[in-house]
C-alpha cells in the first residue's frame, strides 16, 4: 500500500467520525497547552522574583562585613582597611557603607531612622531602585534617598516629597562607642529629599558620603564590592574570609531561589503530564473502537492483499494525525 492511500484512508476517520476525532483532538490539545502553560508560569514566575532580587551588577557583588566580636558583637572596619580590600586582586570596585540609626526631624516630626552613608555605586551593586525622583549626584553634599516608610513618618506627601527637607542628627562613634559614651557630640546636617525607594517597611536613608567627609569618619559598616567577573567570586571570598572577614553573595541567594523554582517546576510539570497521559488514554479509547468498528473493513483489505503492517500503518497514521492537530492547537492556545 502506497504511503499517500495510507493517509488517505487514516483521514477518512475524520469525516465518518467527527465528533469523536474532534474531541479526541480536543483532549490531546489541552493536554499539551496545560504542560505550555503551566511550565510558562513556573518560569515567568522565577523570572519576575529573580529580577526583584537581583540586578546583573549585584550578581557580581560581594558583601564584605567585620569579624563578630567575642563579646558577639559586630565590630568594624577602619579606613585604612579598605585599601587592603581594594588591593584583592579579582576586586572591580568597592562601595563602602556607614550604617547607623539617627534621628531625623522635618518640621515638628521627629523619628529613628537608619541612615546608610554610602556612594552612587552602591545602589546598583545592591540593586536598589528608586521609584520616584532621582538618585543624588556624585559629591552631593545636601542630597538624600529615603524609603516611603520614612515619609509616612515625617508625614510628608509621597506627592510632594521631591525637595523636602529634613535634618540628621550625626555621630562619628560607632555603635558600641555610642553605648558606652554619656556626653555623644551629635551633628546636625540638614538633606533634600531627591529620590524615593518603594519600601514601607523599612525607614532607611541614603546620603553621599561627601556630604560627611568633614566630620572625619574612620571605620565602615559594610562594603559592597564588585568583581571582575563570575569566576572572580570564590577566590576572591576566599581570600577576604582569609583575611578575617565575613563575606555573603546575592548570587548564593539566586541559587537557592532557582534550585526552589526548579522543584516548582517539576511539580507544575507532573501536573501537565497527568493532564497529557488522561488525553492520551481518551486517543486510545478512540482508536479502541475504531478498530472494532472497522473488522470487516480490514477482512476485505486483507482479502484484496494488506498485509498486517499495511493496517499496522493504518491506524498508526490515524494516531499521528490526531496527536499532531492536538499537539498544534495545543501550542497555539
Amino acid at each position: 500500500m502506497l504511503p499517500i492511500d495510507t493517509i488517505r484512508i487514516s483521514a477518512r476517520s475524520f469525516k465518518n467520525n467527527r465528533l469523536r476525532t474532534f474531541l479526541t483532538i480536543m483532549g490531546i490539545s489541552v493536554g499539551i497547552a496545560s504542560i505550555f502553560f503551566l511550565v510558562s508560569l513556573g518560569y515567568g514566575f522565577q523570572k519576575v522574583v529573580l529580577e526583584r532580587i537581583a540586578t546583573s551588577d549585584s550578581l557580581l557583588s560581594l558583601d564584605v562585613y567585620p569579624e563578630i566580636g567575642q563579646d558577639g558583637k559586630a565590630n568594624v572596619i577602619l579606613s585604612k582597611d579598605l585599601g587592603e580590600i581594594e588591593k584583592v586582586d579579582g576586586v572591580d570596585k568597592t562601595a563602602p557603607i556607614i550604617t547607623q540609626k539617627f534621628k531625623i526631624h522635618s518640621g515638628e516630626y521627629t523619628t529613628d531612622a537608619k541612615v546608610n552613608i554610602t556612594d552612587i555605586d552602591f545602589f546598583r551593586l545592591e540593586g536598589v531602585v528608586v521609584q520616584d525622583g532621582d538618585l543624588m549626584q556624585q559629591g552631593s553634599k545636601n542630597e538624600a534617598v529615603v524609603t516611603t516608610a520614612v515619609l509616612d513618618l515625617l508625614h510628608i506627601d509621597s506627592a510632594k516629597f521631591e525637595g523636602a527637607e529634613m535634618t540628621i542628627d550625626i555621630s562619628t562613634l560607632n555603635e558600641e562607642e555610642r553605648e558606652n559614651v554619656r556626653d555623644e557630640k551629635i551633628t546636625e546636617k540638614k538633606y533634600k529629599i531627591v529620590g524615593l525607594i518603594n519600601d514601607k517597611s523599612k525607614a532607611n536613608v541614603y546620603v553621599s558620603n561627601d556630604s560627611v567627609a568633614d566630620l572625619g569618619f574612620s571605620y565602615f559598616n559594610r562594603i559592597k564590592i564588585k568583581v571582575d567577573s563570575e569566576g572572580q567570586i570564590d577566590p576572591v571570598r576566599r581570600t577576604l574570609m582569609e583575611k578575617g572577614y565575613m563575606v555573603s553573595a546575592i548570587s548564593d541567594t539566586v541559587d537557592q531561589t532557582r534550585k526552589i523554582f526548579k522543584v516548582i517546576q517539576i511539580v507544575l510539570l507532573s501536573f501537565g503530564m497527568l493532564a497529557l497521559v488522561v488525553s492520551a488514554i481518551g486517543m486510545f479509547n478512540t482508536m479502541t473502537i475504531s478498530l472494532l468498528e472497522r473488522t470487516q473493513e480490514i477482512a476485505i483489505m486483507k482479502s484484496l492483499g494488506a498485509s498486517a503492517l499495511d493496517i499496522w500503518s493504518m491506524f498508526l497514521t490515524e494516531s499521528l494525525l490526531i496527536g499532531f492537530f492536538g499537539g498544534t492547537l495545543g501550542i497555539g492556545i
